[in-house]
């Protein structure tokens, strides 16, 4: 699903007009970034939490000469689903997990 679409869907669910829907879903992303930004981590209860991963330094390969070389570390975003939306996801997939 596109950005787009997305807005769409969530202006009908609304019940409101789709330049609405779209000035609140980028003022929502705003903040989660801005958030993330200054070190934060943003936890949305039954959705997820986003926050910043620091990954270390390693030893790589150029592919192009076979030369060692060292990735420097990186901060990155990540996401982690809340168990709710995992089993949400299960049932919608037919995997089953907790039968109600």
């Amino acid at each position: 699903m596109q950005k787009t679409e997305f807005v769409k869907v969530v202006a009908e669910r609304a019940n409101t007009s789709q330049k609405d829907a779209r000035h609140i879903i980028d003022t929502a992303l705003a903040v989660i970034v801005e958030a993330l930004a200054s070190d934060n981590r943003v936890t949305l209860t039954g959705f997820g939490t986003f926050e910043v991963r620091t990954r270390r330094s390693r030893e790589g390969v150029n592919p192009r000469s076979a030369e060692k070389i060292t990735i420097p570390a990186t901060r990155t975003p990540g996401f982690s689903a809340s168990s709710t939306m995992k089993a949400a996801v299960r049932r919608a997939a037919g995997e089953g997990g907790t039968e109600q």
